[in-house]
């Protein structure tokens, strides 16, 4: 008999989702957490904090409504860490109180500690006082999630120069700050810190940032991120960083040198998996520490499973929580269908950036004919209302078919109305079903509706003409 039917080790997003579709299941579920990160990176120091962060920036500059009340509108004019963090803090500490709340009610236990295999089936959890306890299992589901990548040639201070982890550890907003990599967590503080008032440049050895988004959304970001004073700094490589008493200069390959008070590297992620001791287990990890898995999420090792940001792309809160529920499931013997490819993406930029499909570039290049339908949060009333006249939501309808391809919405709340687009693409609707739907007024949803009948209008246009 082993000690419990599946095994989790780490309580983030897809590991807390395992966990508890196992004991819904009926099945005997633990998970292994230390005792500071219930709910794992996502609750802690990634996701939860940032997003937290951002609405914090957002409400106390007062940015959203200078449209209406003027450049100089701001809610508080001198805001300190303390303001920001402690909203943050006190959304995480409910947080984890809902995690535990969750596990306990569902019979999930807790492991305090930090896991490691001994063999396929056993794992053993080091409690942090130099106490171990070993624990057996028939499955093991890995969700250890990741770190910020620090490359080696890189003096990480916690002061000066940090990693993303370092701005919930800050003692002021800096006056200035150089972030080097214009991914997804770079450009979100970029804008964060923009908004604030730093100055800030933003350094990529790539010819241009989010190069997954739709172009003219990106092009449209990069328009408002240098009405913020952002400066970008594309193709050019940090060779190195001289630390000075009020801060550090980044010298460039190039040659330039760049003053900053704070240096941010935003290098990617590493999979925490390098103390799992996976040879034990018959497993190993890329350079990255990622961990391969079929499209069930089984590992090498077939009652090993892996699910979340440890197995790379898409990375996401969301898309771990699914790949959590899903690896349970088959790990119970339960029916599954494979995960849908048909996933939004949320990008938490200000403002925000929020898309699902393929984009113009992708359809095109796969020589798919298609139509593009736009709305302009500036034509809506409500638009008007809450102060945005940059926001726009793009449809892309397949020419023959009229069904949706793709959605790429920018501006406020897109997070939120990406997924009416994405209900219809699921249910296999067209840009018919849009037209004619009825949206409540004023509202942002009403987008969908002008987007649809400019894409039918184009599409008829072409129609007459043949």
């Amino acid at each position: 008999m082993y000690d419990c039917d599946v095994l989790v080790l780490g309580s983030g997003p897809g590991g807390q989702k395992a966990a508890i579709a196992t004991a819904k299941l009926g099945k005997r579920a633990a998970v292994v957490e230390r005792r500071d990160m219930i709910g794992g990176v996502c609750i802690n120091t990634g996701t939860i904090p940032s997003k937290t962060l951002r609405e914090a920036v957002l409400y106390l500059t007062g940015l959203s409504q200078r449209e209406m009340y003027g450049q100089s509108y701001r809610v508080k004019e001198d805001i300190t860490v303390t303001d920001l963090l402690s909203r943050a803090r006190h959304v995480i500490g409910r947080e984890v109180d809902v995690i535990r709340n969750q596990l306990s009610r569902n019979h999930v236990s807790i492991l305090p500690g930090l896991g490691s295999f001994v063999d396929e089936h056993t794992v053993e959890v080091l409690d942090g006082t130099g106490q171990g306890t070993r624990v057996t299992a028939e499955k093991i589901v890995i969700a250890t999630g990741t770190q910020p990548a620090r490359p080696e040639s890189v003096d990480f201070d916690g002061t000066t120069v940090i990693d993303s982890d370092g701005i919930l550890e800050l003692e002021r907003v800096p006056q200035s700050m150089l972030i080097v990599g214009a991914g997804v967590i770079g450009i979100e503080y970029a804008s964060m810190f923009a908004a604030l008032g730093c100055k800030v440049t933003v350094v990529e050895s790539r010819e241009r940032m989010l190069e997954f988004c739709d172009i003219e959304v990106v092009e449209a970001l990069k328009y408002h991120l240098r009405d913020l004073a952002v400066t970008f700094r594309f193709r050019e490589t940090v060779a190195a960083v001289e630390r000075h008493p009020r801060g550090a200069i980044a010298i460039m390959a190039s040659g330039k040198r760049i003053p900053a008070e704070v240096v941010m590297y935003s290098a990617g992620r590493q999979g925490m998996t390098a103390s799992l001791r996976l040879d034990r287990a018959g497993l190993t990890a890329d350079k990255r520490g990622r961990v391969t898995v079929d499209e069930f999420f089984r590992t090498e090792v077939p009652h090993i499973y892996a699910v979340g940001d440890v197995i790379g792309f898409p990375a996401l809160a969301a898309t771990s929580m699914e790949q959590g529920r899903l690896a349970a499931h088959h790990a119970c013997g339960e029916p599954v269908q494979e995960l849908s490819t048909l996933q939004p993406i949320g990008i938490y930029t200000i403002p925000e950036i929020s898309f699902i499909g393929r984009t113009e570039d992708e359809l095109t290049e796969a020589k798919v004919p298609f139509e593009v339908g736009v709305s302009r949060y500036r034509e809506l009333a409500r638009g008007q209302i809450i102060g945005d006249s940059y926001g726009v939501l793009k449809l892309l309808v397949c020419c023959e078919t009229r069904a949706l391809l793709g959605v790429h919405v920018f501006g406020t709340g897109a997070t939120e109305l990406i997924h009416i687009g994405q209900a219809v693409m699921g249910c296999g609707g067209t840009v018919d079903y849009l037209v004619d739907a009825v949206f409540n007024y004023p509202t942002l949803a009403e987008c969908y509706k002008v987007a649809a009948l400019d894409a039918m209008n184009k599409i008829r246009q072409l129609e007459h003409m043949d």
